[in-house]
């Protein structure tokens, strides 16, 4: 498997990519995926690409953005066919976004049909350059359960659609990780991996609260010392070596953190130590 940290743990840090690749190639990590936002300002470096971060042994799996599904086509063409470029220079196939920001349950037939239209028409341009869209298993989004992921993936019917699934929110679902798992693999390109204390410290997740210098972190724990099992999941995902994966911590202490969390996930795959899963209350 291969493990990556996120550029969106360090949102509110002063520290350069220069600075994040050299310390994730001393850490053993394998890439950076990009925060659409990161990606854009990079933008103004030319200097730096996959070329400049190839001489850190380092690639990144994917870019993670916001695309305006909800906005007018034109606009939404304009911001796929940059992010796509973006992409390119990043010499990655993968851009992240979210099927809407209303729930399943939430939205109408008709809706529900515009936003599929919407994911299959950004779906036909990222395909002409080679590059798959991602949708994020995530709540207040059409793929906030496993049955309506499903489904959205049927709907969208296109080879360049996939899931980045992400453990936490499935499991916030309701649903079993492991077993949502085995019925979405054959979708899934990318993985994001984090961990919550205890359901009700859920509410540390959402956008205003992640995206707030002064943000509550309390209830974000390491990936082993949560409500999620992680021992059970990363069993799932052993002995693939093309699996691409993210440690998407964006608590405090982010560097002890994630030093720890990428060691751990190491021991786990590999089997050379078995972890007891842990839960703090």
């Amino acid at each position: 498997m291969r493990v990556s940290l996120c550029t969106i743990t360090f949102r509110h840090h002063l520290i350069s990519l220069g600075e994040i690749a050299a310390w994730a190639q001393s850490n053993d990590f394998q890439g950076i995926e990009l925060w659409g936002a990161h990606a854009r300002n990079l933008a103004q470096q030319p200097d730096r690409n996959a070329e400049w971060l190839d001489g850190f042994g380092l690639s990144v799996p994917m870019i993670s953005d916001y695309l305006p599904v909800d906005a007018d086509p034109e606009t939404l063409r304009l911001k796929t066919v940059e992010l796509c470029r973006l992409a390119r220079r990043w010499r990655t196939r993968k851009i992240r976004t979210f099927a809407g920001n209303r729930g399943s349950l939430a939205t109408s037939a008709e809706d529900r049909r515009v936003m599929v239209e919407r994911l299959h028409d950004i779906c036909a341009i990222t395909a002409s350059y080679g590059i798959h869209l991602l949708v994020e298993t995530h709540p207040q989004t059409l793929a906030d359960t496993a049955g309506s992921t499903l489904q959205l993936i049927a709907e969208v019917d296109h080879p360049f659609f996939s899931i980045n699934y992400d453990s936490l929110h499935v499991w916030e679902s309701g649903a079993d990780p492991v077993t949502v798992h085995r019925e979405m693999k054959p979708h899934i390109r990318h993985y994001h991996l984090k961990n919550i204390r205890d359901r009700s410290d859920l509410s540390v997740f959402e956008p205003a609260n992640v995206y707030a210098a002064a943000g509550r972190r309390t209830g974000m724990t390491p990936l082993f010392e949560g409500a999620v099992d992680y021992t059970t999941f990363l069993a799932e995902l052993s002995g693939d070596p093309q699996i691409d994966a993210s440690l998407e911590w964006i608590g405090n202490d982010c560097l002890d953190i994630l030093r720890r969390d990428r060691r751990q996930v190491r021991q786990v795959i590999d089997r050379r130590e078995p972890l007891r899963r842990t839960v703090n209350f």
